[in-house]
């Protein structure tokens, strides 16, 4: 029997060939979306969530968050993104913050209450900022896209063949994607964007060494709350704390010879 492929799943394999690329730490990636439609999917995603989520009013707080992210953004390479950052703090107790593709970066208040100073606030940015310059969002769409289009294929087969118990078998088939394939995947984006976000807070002027502050931080503010490591899509704090330090002396020889130092308290 020779197995035919719908138009659909042809294409995307055909995509598959020519979308290859290299993370910033020499990581191969496949990319099957333009700069052009992440950005617009990230404008349309931060619209949205400025009409859902409260924005803060304290134009203190307000200064202080955007000091520390211009001083982050001021490093980011012009071919990821060349037009000036919209900076969002949402007036929201959840301790975390994201970027997205085409400038845009919002900040949760809970966050400030975690990192404790302006070094460990340009930790976690310069993370979420890293997932941009790296296209993580592209990947992980694309990679979304191509484990579809497998399944879609591994169903045609079986149901081609008379399987009987294929739908058993597609629901196995769903496990072991999530926990051998795109879990340890989003595990390594976030590693990824820890040591890019290392760099990038080097760079802009402020101590590397706090971010291993900020991650002894929110190990103590989850009280132990945590999934097993194998089953998240983050590392475990002890984990990011060990790759940090591992990577530590090339960042803080950055930060001693650059000339900015920002003042954002």
């Amino acid at each position: 029997m020779k197995l035919r492929f719908s138009a659909p799943i042809a294409a995307v394999i055909a995509l598959t060939l020519t979308a290859c690329a290299t993370s910033p730490t020499g990581r191969n990636q496949m990319l099957l979306y333009s700069d052009s439609q992440l950005s617009e999917m990230g404008d349309q995603a931060f619209s949205g969530m400025k009409e859902e989520l409260k924005i803060s009013n304290k134009s203190v707080q307000n200064s202080y968050v955007e000091c520390v992210a211009r001083a982050i953004t001021a490093q980011v390479p012009s071919s990821v993104y060349s037009g000036q950052w919209e900076i969002v703090v949402f007036d929201d107790e959840q301790v975390n913050a994201f970027a997205l593709p085409g400038g845009k970066i919002g900040v949760y208040t809970g966050l400030l209450n975690v990192a404790e100073n302006q070094h460990q606030l340009a930790a976690v940015i310069g993370h979420e900022v890293g997932h941009v310059i790296a296209e993580h969002g592209n990947e992980r769409m694309s990679q979304s896209t191509i484990i579809n289009v497998g399944t879609q294929a591994v169903g045609q087969v079986l149901s081609a063949n008379e399987v009987t118990q294929s739908a058993p078998i597609m629901a196995a088939i769903g496990l072991g994607v999530q926990v051998g394939v795109q879990l340890p995947f989003s595990r390594t984006h976030e590693s990824e964007a820890d040591l890019i976000g290392l760099q990038l807070m080097a760079e802009s002027g402020f101590d590397p060494r706090q971010s291993v502050n900020l991650w002894q931080n929110m190990d103590a503010a989850s009280s132990g709350d945590r999934p097993l490591e194998l089953l998240s899509t983050h590392p475990a704090p002890q984990t990011r704390i060990e790759d940090l330090q591992a990577n530590m002396s090339e960042a803080y020889a950055t930060y001693q010879t650059t000339n900015y130092r920002p003042n954002c308290q």
